[in-house]
Formats: structure tokens, C-alpha cells, sequence
């Protein structure tokens, strides 16, 4: 953990100085140098002390890098395609088993040749068009704002039989860390 230099940053960006952060919380100043260059680990009742002056919550201080806010801007999305179709598939994100995706589905095309399955749960909303869900014996059509979730181990296809091109949103959470194009 680098709690200290996370303090640092949230000081510095807030134009707090050590003087006030230590008259805040009565803490010495070099006492609180020593935690920003992590040389010393505060108790959690100093570090929520700290986490007080910087008017910030405790647990945001703990939080490891890879666990804070993660922004994908929309030109950095990975791009993948599925499916003899070419089905595009945009990457939104993926956090610890749980991954958000939109498909394009052209007209007439699907998510795959065959039903297939996969580890994990999925819900889909259908933002744009109207598709058919397959699974097992389960047939639907759904158009815009409709939505319909699955255990995708059992095999399931989404087909585009609108005239439009589909869009839909989908998260896919597993327990299995993927990051398998084949989702829908």
C-alpha cells in the first residue's frame, strides 16, 4: 500500500500544508513528513485523523491503486468482432470478474454460428433494435428497453431480426477472470 503518498496527492491537491494537517489533528510534522514518504504507518485512528483534514473518507486512503476509479475514454475502448458476422463488440471495462460491453449487431447477424455457452451471468439491454434470445428451449423477441438475463453456461444465441442495426449493453460477471470476445 502507498497510503502516504496518496495523502500527499490528496493534500497537494487540495492546497492543504503539512502546518495545517498537522494542526488538524495534533500530529507532529515530522511524524506526518515520515507517513507521506511512507517511512512510518499510521494507526487507523490517526489515518482517520488525517483522512478528516483532507475531508476525505477513510476507506478511500486504503484503497490500492488497482481497486480506484478506473476511466476508459470512449476512443480508448478496445475493439473486438465476433462471430462469422463481424458482431462489434466494444470493450467499456472489466473489474474482478465483472465486464461491461456494447454489441452492434448488423441485420440478420448473430452472436455466433451455433449457441454457445460460457462461465458466468449476463444481463443485456437492448438500447437499439430488436433481437431474438435463445437458450435452451427459452425464445424471446425484445426490442429497445427491454432487458433479459442468463446463467451463460447453458448454450444461448441473440440474433438481430430487426431491419436495424441491434445495439446492446451487456455485463457479464464471472468468478472465472475472462476476457473472452464470445460474450452474449
Amino acid at each position: 500500500m502507498d497510503i502516504g503518498s496518496t495523502i500527499r496527492a490528496i493534500r497537494k491537491r487540495k492546497n492543504i500544508t503539512i502546518a495545517q494537517i498537522c494542526e488538524a489533528t495534533g500530529l507532529s510534522q515530522g511524524f506526518m513528513s515520515q507517513v507521506e514518504t511512507n517511512k512510518t504507518s499510521p494507526s487507523i485512528s490517526t489515518l482517520d485523523n488525517i483522512a478528516q483534514a483532507l475531508d476525505v473518507p477513510l476507506a478511500y486512503l486504503l484503497l490500492r491503486k488497482d481497486e480506484r476509479m478506473q476511466i476508459i475514454r470512449k476512443n480508448e475502448r478496445r475493439v473486438t468482432t465476433s462471430g462469422s458476422q463481424n458482431v462489434k463488440i466494444e470493450h467499456l471495462c472489466s473489474n474482478k470478474g465483472m465486464r461491461l460491453l456494447i454489441a452492434e449487431m448488423p441485420p440478420g447477424s448473430s452472436s455466433g454460428d451455433a449457441p454457445h455457452a460460457h462461465e458466468g451471468k449476463e444481463v443485456h439491454v437492448v438500447m437499439q433494435g430488436t433481437v431474438r434470445a435463445e437458450q435452451g428451449e427459452d425464445s424471446a423477441v425484445l426490442e429497445e428497453g427491454d432487458s433479459f438475463t442468463w446463467n451463460a453456461c447453458t448454450p444461448h444465441l441473440v440474433r438481430n431480426i430487426g431491419e436495424e442495426t441491434a445495439i446492446i449493453f451487456i455485463a457479464v460477471y464471472s468468478d472465472v477472470h475472462s476476457d473472452s470476445e464470445s460474450d452474449m
